[in-house]
């Protein structure tokens, strides 16, 4: 009995030597960068000229037609606010969408691809009047600038625009040829706008080094454990699934209702789905972030973080009990849309749901159809797939030059920023270039508090002043630094 008590002790020792050991060794992956000297930018011009851009409710719409002229106004106010890119830059229109050329002086360079989308989603009616101010008119007002697409994603085109303007006027050169890709129907899966300026790109045999979309943010006290400002740049995104479920019955009077009725099938299968998650795992991109953001942490994290392999279930455990981070861990399903009946005293014959699910990386479209069908269990619910649907996209290097530089160039600007990598929870343009290069990366320069997640799509969308003039910076910046980098 001593011997086999002998052998725990020591077990739990040289157990707990390598947990101490591994967190011993958890250092903070960056080293001492000093902040760049400001860009002079003239903030209140830039921001007039997001204000017009917010002003103009280019809302998407699976019609062309119903886009065609509010685009056109768009791109000739892009013409007008920024004469110096229109004059020296090539511009070819694509479906609505837009496509810029920054020839390089080194054709043997790869080129880089900053992309956008102009397009906005809609507003609520019934939520308009719930606005500070009205959310197509470009209100800058508390230090902030209010309106739809702010933040996304007219905030980052305009930004970028800002920042190649101001170079064209210093007589900047690049050595690497720079396209802008600014899409016209990102909010509705892209396949009219950037999938066709990356199939054109395809078409002309061009390689890029890197793209950078819109995509995760730095967050603001959002991360529990983290004081500094925590920079994501996301290197992968999940897969975007949305499901029609049907239920058809024979309907009738209210007053004599069958033993199940169209709605009340239609509502176990939503519960079903609602208490049967799919599975957690810890993907490559969310795993990588903790090993870039554990070291920053208490000891009792760094401890957790430091050992996943041992500690994964527990950490898994804690991820899934907030929203943000549990969309990181997991295909997540949420209904969306649901319709049934006509009259208080009629029993319907028909109830729609749809229910919108992001994919985990390592997930497919027919195998999460499939868990959800297993979990309905219920022959009476038709299930079918929309057609817009992406599978996760490829997960980009952090060991790379191009993530280095983002790296880089992040912390020049927000010198005390925690630079990460992560997952994507939502969907971008950027999944339609992967085929163009490895390197695609997802980030905006704009800070967010918790309550700031809920403005995307959402009520008093806004970007702060200071925030719009740190991103315009950081364009300048990103562009400047890659002159020293031609591998």
């Amino acid at each position: 009995m001593k011997k086999l008590s002998f052998i725990f002790l020591l077990v739990v020792g040289v157990l707990a030597l390598v947990l101490c050991a591994r967190v011993y060794h958890f250092t903070p992956r960056r080293a001492q960068i000093k902040m760049a000297a400001p860009a002079p930018i003239d903030l209140d011009a830039a921001l007039k000229r997001l204000a017009q851009a917010v002003q103009q409710p280019t809302v998407s719409a699976s019609d062309p037609g119903d886009t065609t002229d509010r685009f056109r106004r768009f791109h000739d106010f892009l013409a007008h606010a920024y004469p110096a890119i229109h004059a020296k830059l090539t511009r070819e229109i694509i479906n609505g969408s837009l496509l810029y050329t920054w020839k390089g002086t080194d054709e043997s360079l790869k080129p880089i691809l900053f992309a956008a989308h102009m397009d906005v989603v809609p507003v609520d009616p019934k939520s308009e009047a719930d606005w500070k101010y009205p959310p197509f008119s470009g209100t800058v007002a508390d230090g902030y600038l209010w309106g739809r697409g702010t933040m996304d994603d007219k905030g980052s085109l305009m930004a970028i625009l800002e920042a190649l303007e101001h170079l064209l006027s210093q007589g900047f050169q690049p050595f690497r040829t720079i396209y802008l890709a600014f899409g016209h129907d990102e909010e509705i899966g892209g396949q009219e706008g950037a999938r066709k300026i990356a199939d054109l790109l395809a078409s002309r045999h061009i390689e890029l080094d890197f793209v950078l979309d819109e995509g995760s943010s730095v967050l603001d006290d959002v991360l529990p454990g983290i004081d500094a400002p925590t920079a994501l740049i996301g290197i992968a995104e999940k897969g975007y699934l949305s499901l029609d479920l049907n239920v058809e019955t024979a309907g009738g009077h209210a007053s004599i209702p069958p033993a199940q009725t169209a709605i009340g099938t239609l509502s176990q299968a939503l519960t079903a789905l609602n208490r049967t998650p799919f599975p957690s795992r810890l993907p490559e991109p969310t795993k990588l972030m903790l090993e870039f953001l554990g070291p920053d942490m208490p000891w009792l994290k760094r401890l957790l973080f430091a050992n996943l392999w041992l500690f994964d279930p527990l950490v898994r455990y804690k991820l899934a009990r907030e929203p943000l981070t549990n969309a990181a861990i997991r295909t997540t399903l949420a209904p969306t849309v649901i319709e049934g009946g006509i009259r208080e005293n009629v029993l319907p014959s028909k109830a729609h749901a749809i229910v919108n699910l992001r994919l985990l990386p390592g997930d497919t479209s027919e195998r999460a159809i499939e868990q959800v069908r297993k979990t309905i269990a219920d022959s009476a619910v038709q299930i079918s797939a929309r057609q817009t649907r992406a599978e996760p996209s490829p997960v980009s290097e952090t060991n790379s030059l191009s993530f280095r530089l983002l790296q880089r160039t992040i912390r020049e600007i927000i010198p005390d920023a925690v630079v990460a990598p992560a997952l994507l929870v939502a969907a971008t343009d950027s999944r339609h270039y992967a085929p163009l290069t490895q390197q695609v990366y997802r980030f905006l320069p704009i800070t967010l508090g918790r309550s700031d997640l809920q403005r995307y799509h959402g009520i008093d969308e806004r970007i702060g002043a200071q925030d719009y003039a740190r991103a315009i910076r950081f364009y300048i910046q990103l562009i400047r630094n890659g002159q020293e980098w031609k591998n």
